[in-house]
């Protein structure tokens, strides 16, 4: 069984094009046209460049004259730069008891606008404990509150189902 050559990451350069010929574009962006792949690979020593398949896919293939070094490193930046300013959308939960006193729904609501200003998405858990059962219309009520003060800020992605011991409603920031 014969060995595998490791994947190189990154576009083909050199020694690894294997097309016969390439259609060149020189350091400056000129079209030099379509020439042998061994004379751009002479060609680009000579300048103390590589040669770098641009659009591997054409034919005949284009290929580029650039530092391939300092390529990667610019792609590698570039990279880390979209990967910075990508915002991940967490789920956030709030919970609440069919019973809170004022002051404690106040202090959750505040929680729960901070979370949609971050641009998270919030899942407001109420949760019924012994005999709350009975009243499940009272956590339905403070659901509903939570929806209308939240109209201008947050949309309603699923609205309030019973599971089990507990109704969830999930907004989303507008």
């Amino acid at each position: 069984m014969r060995p595998v050559a490791p994947q190189k990451d990154g576009p083909l350069a050199n020694e690894d094009i294997n097309s016969p010929e390439v259609q060149l574009i020189d350091a400056e962006g000129v079209n030099q046209g379509v020439m042998r792949t061994r004379d751009a690979i002479a060609l680009a020593q000579e300048s103390g460049l590589d040669v770098v398949l641009i659009a591997p896919n054409s034919a005949p293939p284009v290929a580029k004259l650039l530092d391939l070094g300092r390529f990667k490193y610019a792609a590698q930046k570039k990279a880390a730069e979209a990967r910075k300013k990508q915002k991940v959308i967490e789920v956030k939960e709030i919970q609440l008891r069919p019973n809170i006193d004022t002051h404690d729904y106040e202090t959750k609501m505040k929680a729960v606008h901070r979370f949609l200003d971050d641009g998270d998405r919030v899942k407001v858990t109420m949760r019924f404990r012994g005999r709350e059962m009975a009243h499940q219309d009272i956590g339905m009520g403070l659901l509903l509150k939570v929806r209308d003060e939240l109209e201008g800020k947050a949309k309603v992605e699923s609205s309030p189902r019973s599971e089990g011991r507990q109704m969830v409603m999930v907004l989303a920031p507008k």
